[in-house]
């Protein structure tokens, strides 16, 4: 429903006639909408970093392409993600983006190595997410307007994260 119809569609009625139940269930359970939709996050969040996760650790044996990383990234903001971040700090809702925060730091520590390779993969996931987020709300615009390929803000990424080493073995 957050893909076909974006975040404001994410209601406990709507959820609650997708998928065969009551209001009244989904209340109970979330207790309300802010809570349905927290939870949603939370599980997109856990599911997304542990993807790119496994892609970085993977890259980083030379087992996969940098640019796979990327791609995760990218997709999890086009897919979803982007505009319910978009939403929630519009509405005013910052707490929800908590577990988003929180699955990207977990995220961060686990492939931290020591305190300096920490330090570029803070730096590297800051630019990571910023330019995922940017291209899904408004890249394939700007790419246009300058007369760039789609896929520019990606493979401009991709360039970054390879520069910076982080991903990749010593």
């Amino acid at each position: 429903m957050l893909v076909e119809a974006g975040p404001q569609a994410v209601t406990l009625k709507a959820v609650a006639a997708r998928i065969g139940r009551t209001h009244a269930n989904l209340l109970h359970h979330f207790g309300s909408a802010a809570d349905l939709q927290k939870a949603l996050i939370t599980h997109l969040a856990d599911t997304i970093t542990e993807e790119i996760g496994a892609a970085a650790k993977r890259a980083r044996l030379g087992d996969a392409d940098p640019r796979e990383v990327v791609d995760l990234t990218f997709d999890a903001f086009v897919n979803g993600a982007g505009a319910m971040a978009a939403w929630m700090i519009l509405s005013g809702n910052h707490d929800a983006l908590d577990p988003v925060l929180s699955a990207i730091h977990r995220l961060v520590d686990d492939l931290a190595e020591d305190a300096e390779t920490g330090k570029h993969i803070h730096e590297d996931t800051l630019q990571l997410v910023l330019m995922a987020m940017g291209d899904a709300l408004l890249g394939g615009a700007m790419a246009k307007g300058l007369g760039l390929p789609p896929e520019a803000a990606r493979t401009i990424a991709t360039r970054a994260l390879m520069a910076s080493r982080t991903i990749l073995p010593a």
